[in-house]
């Protein structure tokens, strides 16, 4: 009897699963939950305390789809009170500004704002204005802008250069906690995916009380290719769309392995950059659990900051004395930031949907209906010898 009404609700919870998949959601809406650790509030990069989300999304006509995603640390003045920081390069097909500063000084000093490659000055320009104009900063002279981009030229006019500095700053300035607005917004307007329509993902995972109770919290920018996994499952190979087919199966088959993926990684454990850049490299492994091979053409940067209150750097103070974590008290870190990061790249294909762009380009979103359905299909392992 047990067995039979276990049955009945996996049977209803499979046909809520399929009623809803003719919508978009995020994929724990279908009932897919990736990882062993649990999300936040609003699975979000928001989870994390203070942290602040803005986005300006710029669609006109048939060929400009593009836009700005800023993430903003915490309430302060950002350049008075810095936040440690690293940045690890998966693979440098891009423009990332302000990165060797990172690296250098450990630390940002700006908001982070992603956009299109050819609107990281605009970036860089909206940046510096909203550092300049903000209250205490009257005398600064030199400011670190980190601006990351990838390519949205296939769906976008992206030589029109359409993001303005004042897009940038309104991002800015618009930013706030709670859920983050995921698909095709802000700098993921134009994005592409694996063949389908990517865009911004989010998510978080906050450690059990005996491992911390940290909180980590990711934002992407899908625009990549290779082979589609979803929670182990590899679902491009079953629907016939993935990088090397043509070669494969395929010879009439093209779908170029290049592409591009912003990642950041926020957390509020006492990190500095030594480790933050040992977490930003475990996001690379959340970006191969969704199938990403970071290729040749494929600019793949993780940008990791910590904001814990007790960290912020005061530059006025004599002295600097953070409170920082053991080495062994990272690896639950790592396991958290693997988790959120590939969960915030699927989110960013189940929530993006069908978009026509530059030239008459039309780039559907990811199939959720045949993808739940080849999710329920059991795995069959090949017979042993």
């Amino acid at each position: 009897m047990k067995r039979f009404f276990a049955s009945v609700l996996l049977l209803t919870v499979c046909l809520t699963a399929f009623s809803q998949s003719s919508q978009r959601g995020r994929i724990r809406d279908f009932g897919i939950m990736p990882g062993v650790f649990k999300p936040g509030t609003y699975n979000a990069i928001t989870d994390v305390p203070g942290v602040r989300v803005g986005q300006v999304t710029i669609v006109e006509g048939d060929d400009i789809r593009t836009g700005v995603t800023a993430i903003v640390p915490h309430d302060g003045n950002l350049f008075r009170k810095k936040c440690p920081a690293a940045i690890y390069v998966g693979n440098g097909f891009g423009k990332l500004a302000g990165v060797t500063q990172v690296r250098e000084l450990g630390n940002i000093e700006t908001p982070i704002v992603l956009t299109n490659t050819l609107s990281v000055a605009q970036g860089i320009e909206g940046v510096l204005s909203y550092t300049l104009n903000q209250v205490g900063n009257e005398n600064v002279r030199s400011v670190n802008a980190v601006v990351g981009e990838t390519n949205d030229g296939q769906l976008n006019d992206i030589r029109g250069r359409h993001v303005k500095a004042d897009d940038v700053v309104k991002a800015i300035l618009s930013a706030k906690g709670g859920p983050v607005e995921e698909g095709c917004v802000g700098a993921g307007t134009g994005t592409i995916c694996f063949g389908w329509k990517g865009g911004i993902g989010t998510s978080s995972r906050v450690l059990p009380a005996d491992l911390g109770g940290y909180t980590v919290g990711v934002l992407v920018q899908s625009n990549y290719g290779g082979i589609l996994e979803i929670d182990g499952v590899p679902v491009g190979q079953r629907l016939g769309q993935y990088s090397f087919k043509k070669s494969v199966e395929n010879p009439d088959y093209l779908m170029n392995p290049d592409g591009s993926c912003m990642m950041v990684v926020f957390t509020d454990a006492p990190l500095d950059a030594r480790n933050l850049e040992r977490l930003a490299k475990r996001a690379m492994l959340g970006l191969a659990k969704t199938g990403g091979i970071a290729s040749n053409g494929s600019g793949d940067y993780v940008i990791a900051v910590s904001v814990n209150a007790e960290n912020l750097i005061d530059e006025s103070t004599e002295r600097y004395y953070p409170t920082l974590l053991h080495n062994d008290d990272m690896s639950p870190l790592f396991e958290a930031t693997i988790e959120a990061t590939a969960e915030a790249l699927w989110n960013s294909l189940f929530m993006a949907t069908d978009t026509k762009g530059r030239g008459g380009l039309f780039v559907p979103a990811l199939p959720i209906d045949a993808v739940l359905q080849i999710m329920r299909q059991p795995i069959i392992e090949p017979a042993r010898r």
